[in-house]
């Protein structure tokens, strides 16, 4: 029997037989195919899509540019290993890349295959250039799932289980949080504590973070916090590395989170979204920097496959000349709104969270005590559902929902969206009532 001659109940059969339950499927559906800010499943039902694969479908599913770059590059080649041959592909995004990272400056870039492959790489890379082994992460954090991204995740479950022991000097700062209480203030007293308790900043090769916490529960880092942590780091020699996995390529409103604060990274990450779907990452930064290294130190049997950078030129060519970087920005302020309507009028939701179009809502028991209600997020995914639009959940106590729609997404189906969930929550509401 062929995959397509099976049903849902089948196809789900099957992925319990076949695939370990630490795989995780949010939803109980299997997708046939996607276009633009739509998903078909094999029953043919559609979908409006607010997940994007995770934020990766910033371009939205199966972009023209996108489909025919690839097609081209199949009649080519399809692998090489830039360890043994160098391709034009692959040069040709590092340059694209420094472009946009460096700003004129002498930047570079090496291309790898999935997020943590950044992360993990990035870090060697600060190592390699300070010769000080510790890393500074924070709470709430998410860089991976591999030992070191794992390590550097600020939070237990379902991330670290009884996976350790965890890699060594990897130390964890508190995150601003001004829903319960933390300051940029109280974070930043918080650093110098663990430069007092812990490691000693001349010890300390670099500090991570994301502008944005992803899954972590959409929380950006304030702009006087990234502009202290900048200053931090320069006067104690440290390396500052920018986790843009998720934030990179317009969801914040701008190309990259880091550029809200007006400041610049020593090493930037990016994957999701840079390639349209296609498995590509990469480690930008500074030329010096990256050159630490010597020869060998890097690459990746995959990493800058030529058709994954072939979808990533495709997608650079469509932020350039589609506006998409201010089409987000447009699109995250009519989603803010319309959820802070949304808040007004629903008491479990305790706030809104993100920046640009890098959304979510917080639910919580109650106001007063503030306390986490997944519950009621676990609901309004599954109740989104079956009204036709896909969400997921995040946070460190997983009661957040979030929306990761692609950027294309027209203002129709935005208002569509707007809608459902709107529907959802009333619903929902009047049935608990009851």
């Amino acid at each position: 029997m062929s995959e397509k001659q099976r049903n849902t109940e089948e196809l789900l059969a099957a992925r319990t037989s076949n695939i370990p339950r630490g795989v995780l499927t949010a939803h109980p559906i299997v997708v046939d195919r996607g276009d633009g800010a739509y998903i078909w499943d094999v029953t043919g039902r559609r979908y409006l899509d607010f997940v994007g694969g995770i934020g990766v479908i910033n371009v939205g599913h199966n972009h023209p540019r996108v489909v025919s770059a690839v097609q081209e590059q199949l009649k080519r080649i399809t692998h090489a290993a830039f360890q043994v041959a160098a391709y034009e592909p692959y040069i040709a995004v590092a340059e694209r890349l420094n472009k946009l990272v460096g700003k004129g400056a002498a930047y570079k870039t090496a291309l790898l295959t999935t997020g943590a492959e950044a992360v993990e790489n990035a870090i060697k890379i600060a190592r390699g250039f300070t010769n000080r082994p510790g890393i500074i992460s924070f709470r709430g954090g998410f860089h991976g799932r591999t030992l070191l991204g794992v390590t550097l995740t600020g939070f237990a479950q379902p991330y670290k289980q009884n996976f350790g022991p965890f890699a060594p000097e990897v130390f964890h700062a508190v995150y601003p949080d001004s829903y319960r209480g933390v300051s940029s203030e109280d974070a930043l007293a918080a650093l110098a504590e663990v430069f007092a308790t812990e490691i000693a900043p001349d010890r300390v090769a670099a500090v991570i973070i994301e502008p944005v916490q992803g899954d972590g529960g959409f929380l950006p880092a304030p702009i006087e916090f990234m502009k202290a942590l900048r200053e931090i780091t320069q006067r104690h020699g440290i390396l500052l590395i920018a986790d843009e996995i998720q934030t990179g390529f317009g969801r914040t409103g701008k190309m990259f989170g880091f550029e809200h604060a007006d400041i610049q990274p020593d090493l930037v990450t990016v994957a999701k979204s840079l390639a349209g779907g296609f498995p590509l990452s990469a480690v930008i930064g500074k030329a010096e920097i990256m050159d630490a290294p010597t020869p060998g130190g890097l690459g990746g049997t995959y990493g800058g496959n030529a058709i994954a950078c072939a979808a990533a030129l495709a997608v650079l060519d469509a932020f350039e000349e589609e506006g998409l970087v201010e089409r987000a920005a447009a699109h995250g302020a009519k989603l803010s709104a319309a959820l802070e309507a949304l808040r007004a009028k629903h008491a479990e939701i305790g706030v809104v969270r993100g920046l640009g179009f890098m959304r979510a809502l917080e639910f919580v028991t109650d106001g007063e005590t503030k306390k986490p209600d997944a519950d009621r997020a676990q609901q309004v995914m599954e109740r989104a559902r079956e009204r036709g639009l896909l969400v997921i959940k995040c946070g460190v106590h997983r009661n957040i929902v979030r929306f990761l729609a692609p950027i294309v997404i027209s203002d129709e189906d935005l208002d569509e969206a707007i809608r459902i969930l709107a529907d959802t929550l009333d619903v929902d509401s009047v049935s608990a009532a009851a």
